[in-house]
């Protein structure tokens, strides 16, 4: 095989390529990539699998076809220092050089009949959704994602598509976010896609008018964005009926400045401790008042001044999962209803934004 690469282009791929390509691994041949030369294209090609990438690189001259598979840690790194606008690559066998201008790199690898398959997009798509609309929709819920749990259905987000809707769902147990993301065509489905998945299609590049095609193949999930193909397990086991957790009926309703209320939740978290993490919102008439207090450190109190007619209301709040939140509304202001200081917060952004958040016991 002997490739001409820009190495923009080879950089782009190959940094899509890190994030699902492990470090560590008993089988050696899983931290490299698989590269693939035809006279047609040029495929770059990593798994860990349960997530896979076929990437389509673009501007390539082929001077001769084949496959090599080399480590992708080290072939990121040289090609990441690279000054040079083109790099060459040659492999014959498990040995593969790099040459720039006045470089010349060999890593040795694997023979490429070695690399375990990684699919690409066979057949016509089920779901079509704008790229943009898809990656907001991902920026509202993943952070609500369980990190680690033996609940494996809520490490993963939820998809269920219903008419020309998706709705995008995560949950840790102490918060849940919702996002309703328009669709181009669809059918009905319930899946659960993994968290690392949900943060790969998060990262692709793409303009404002870029489709990613889904499709479902047994057990996997597989998208198609351009010239990157994504594939993917599908999370196994039932999500939490979520509807039954979004409360309803609140009276206690404030609409709030979005970026106001971020800094107030930070400025009140600054003397929280690990024995006193919540912060304590006090609702009264035409006002709002963030505090905390830790003994050790001292007290905090920031007050501002909001349009409220209500009942008051205390009530303590994780200011992690506050900050979360504001931090994913992409409108300037938003909605905030409560309930009673034992039971769950309602964050509203729009039409298509929803945030249950559970209270905690400040003392």
């Amino acid at each position: 095989m002997q490739v001409q690469f820009n190495r923009e282009g080879l950089s782009e791929a190959l940094g899509l390529l890190t994030s699902v390509v492990p470090e560590r691994t008993p089988k050696p041949v899983l931290r490299c990539v698989k590269i693939g030369a035809t006279k047609e294209e040029v495929r770059i090609f990593g798994t860990d699998l349960e997530v896979g990438v076929n990437y389509l690189v673009s501007a390539v001259r082929v001077e001769q076809e084949g496959e090599v598979v080399v480590p992708c840690g080290k072939l990121a790194g040289i090609v990441r220092e690279s000054a040079d606008e083109v790099l060459s690559i040659t492999a014959e066998g498990g040995t593969c050089e790099i040459r720039g201008s006045d470089s010349h790199f060999t890593i040795y690898g694997h023979e490429a009949g070695q690399y375990p398959e990684v699919p690409g997009f066979e057949g016509n798509a089920e779901l079509e959704v704008s790229l943009e609309n898809l990656q907001s929709g991902i920026s509202q819920v993943l952070f609500a994602t369980a990190r680690e749990s033996t609940r494996y259905a809520i490490n993963g987000v939820l998809w269920e598509t219903r008419g020309k809707k998706l709705s995008l769902v995560a949950t840790d147990g102490r918060r849940l976010a919702r996002s309703v993301v328009s669709l181009s065509s669809s059918v009905d489905a319930k899946i659960i896609v993994p968290a690392k998945t949900m943060a790969l299609l998060n990262k692709l590049d793409g303009g404002e008018k870029e489709m990613v095609e889904v499709k479902r193949v047994d057990n996997q999930i597989v998208f198609r964005c351009g010239g990157v193909i994504i594939s993917s397990n599908l999370v196994e086991g039932n999500f939490p009926k979520y509807e039954d957790i979004i409360p309803s009926g609140y009276e206690k309703k404030l609409r709030l400045p979005t970026e106001v209320i971020l800094s107030a939740v930070r400025r009140a978290a600054l003397l929280t401790s690990e024995e006193s993490r919540g912060i304590k919102l006090s609702v009264g008439k035409d006002s709002l008042v963030f505090s905390s207090r830790a003994p050790e450190a001292g007290d905090a109190e920031v007050k501002l001044a909001v349009a409220y007619k209500g009942e008051p209301i205390e009530i303590g709040f994780n200011p992690q999962f506050l900050t979360d939140v504001l931090r994913a509304v992409k409108e300037p202001e938003f909605e905030l209803e409560l309930g009673q200081a034992d039971t769950p917060g309602v964050i509203k952004s729009g039409a298509n934004f929803l945030y249950v958040l559970m209270p905690i016991n400040i003392g």
